[in-house]
């Protein structure tokens, strides 16, 4: 048996979390996303018993490209994913890696309890926990 080292989900995630209010227009959205250099965005609880919503680029592109919307009258809240599949901090990267691909995700909000932390991908999963460990 190989003893490995465990990479949790906290040691790779990306801790700077974009939030923006649900009414935030889509073309405000792709201004921050751009500034921002980020593929997704945390939509913010309106109250303490509602959930996190996310938008992606890909939601974007499939709901407002596609369908030929104006950016500036749709508000990001039309699009998004709510509830969203949130992981803990302190799960290992490789069930993180099995839950995205069960789902179809290509990230997520990390929660701790209850408290928005971070945010994951397969990218940091890869390049921030696996790299690591290639040399």
């Amino acid at each position: 048996m190989i003893n490995r080292e465990i990479v949790r989900v906290r040691d790779v995630m990306k801790e700077q979390v974009d939030i923006v209010d649900g009414m935030t227009t889509v073309s405000e959205a792709l201004h921050t996303m751009k500034r921002l250099e980020t593929k997704c965005l945390i939509i913010d609880k309106r109250h303490e018993n509602d959930e996190y919503g996310m938008v992606l680029i890909a939601d974007i592109a499939k709901q407002v490209l596609g369908k030929d919307r104006a950016a500036d009258r749709v508000n990001v809240y039309e699009i998004m994913s709510k509830p969203v599949l949130t992981v803990a901090p302190e799960m290992d990267i490789r069930y993180c890696a099995r839950l995205f691909e069960r789902f179809g995700l290509s990230r997520a909000p990390v929660v701790d309890h209850d408290r928005l932390v971070g945010v994951i991908s397969y990218t940091d999963m890869v390049l921030r926990g696996l790299c690591q460990h290639i040399d």
